[in-house]
């Protein structure tokens, strides 16, 4: 619909503008084509220098037909113009348009913790400045960040296709707080049964509520889920055999404070050693502590390993450390 009508409006202006170059040269003798398309284009644009005047009735009538509906074509002209630009803004905060970015997080749903998963994820120096795509049932944006993008709706096709799932890097499925604990879980494995049908290869992090729809979301393909009860019930246990460890893995899960976890590819000399070597070189070089290795056999996290398990090509260190180390 805009582009019909700046284009109408365009062609319009342009006639006008010819209109007023021909009409003066042809009356005012003395008139150039060139200084008659010069008077034209400063007329409509009302600056009016004065260097040509038109002095015939015949001239001075197309100069009035020309500041008339000339500078009238010009003025809807740039308005209309001004306000694609406005509406489009409106719509970016609106949630309504397609988002414009690559190897970004979409975040789905809404919950107090949005602001707090956003923080984290910009902590880590890694992705500090990857963009944001948020999925949420919200009238416009909830939060004031220019690198979060925000798509208004529940998460369907349509949705995922603004929030260019196609390109992202990971996906963070959040439990519906609106709903019961059942009814939260059974929109976290239909939107991750969504998500994963339109990106087979895309990493999908789930939230549930009840450890018994667990593998329900796996055979959704989530590929790691959080269970929310079991989460917190294990810390509380933690907290009261050992007094003061959860303020530990609380330091340890956030990137804003203190040392981290990080998952690093091993450096090329610790390929073949064994992991008493490769714990003592790690703190030597990088400052930072092996705890687990995930196997390149299976894939799975053994944590504590055996002094004289040997590093393999394709492993991976589960390390603590106070920033993630470039390692080569």
């Amino acid at each position: 619909m805009f582009d019909h009508k700046i284009l109408r409006l365009a062609l319009l202006t342009i006639f006008i503008l010819v209109f007023g170059a021909v009409g003066l040269s042809y009356f005012e003798d003395t008139s150039s084509p060139l200084d008659a398309l010069w008077w034209s284009f400063v007329t409509i644009t009302t600056v009016g220098y004065g260097d040509v005047t038109p002095s015939t009735i015949g001239g001075r009538i197309t100069g009035v037909i020309v500041m008339v509906f000339g500078i009238g074509m010009l003025g809807m002209f740039t308005a209309t113009v001004a306000s694609i630009f406005v509406e489009g803004k409106l719509n970016e905060g609106k949630g309504l348009k397609t988002v414009k970015v690559t190897e970004h997080f979409i975040i789905c749903g809404w919950s107090y913790k949005v602001e707090e998963i956003i923080e984290e994820l910009r902590a880590d120096r890694k992705i500090e400045h990857r963009p944001i795509v948020l999925i949420a049932n919200l009238p416009e944006k909830p939060l004031r960040d220019e690198n979060l993008h925000f798509v208004s709706g529940t998460v369907t096709n349509d949705s995922l296709e603004k929030a260019k799932l196609s390109e992202a890097a990971g996906v963070l499925i959040l439990s519906d707080e609106a709903l019961d604990a059942q009814s939260r879980d059974a929109k976290t494995v239909f939107n991750t049964l969504t998500i994963r049908a339109l990106h087979p290869t895309v990493y999908i992090c789930a939230e549930i509520t009840d450890p018994q729809n667990e593998p329900h979301c796996k055979m959704a393909g989530a590929n790691e889920i959080v269970v929310i009860g079991a989460l917190s019930s294990n810390l509380l246990v933690q907290a009261a055999l050992d007094h003061g460890i959860t303020h530990m893995i609380t330091e340890l899960i956030s990137n804003r404070s203190g040392s981290n976890l990080f998952k690093v590819t091993p450096p090329k000399n610790l390929i073949g050693r064994p992991f008493i070597e490769a714990l003592t070189m790690m703190k030597q070089d990088h400052d930072a502590i092996p705890i687990a290795i995930e196997s390149s056999n299976d894939h799975k996290f053994i944590s504590n390993p055996s002094m004289m398990y040997k590093i393999q090509p394709d492993d991976l260190f589960v390390i603590i450390s106070k920033q993630r180390p470039e390692v080569t």
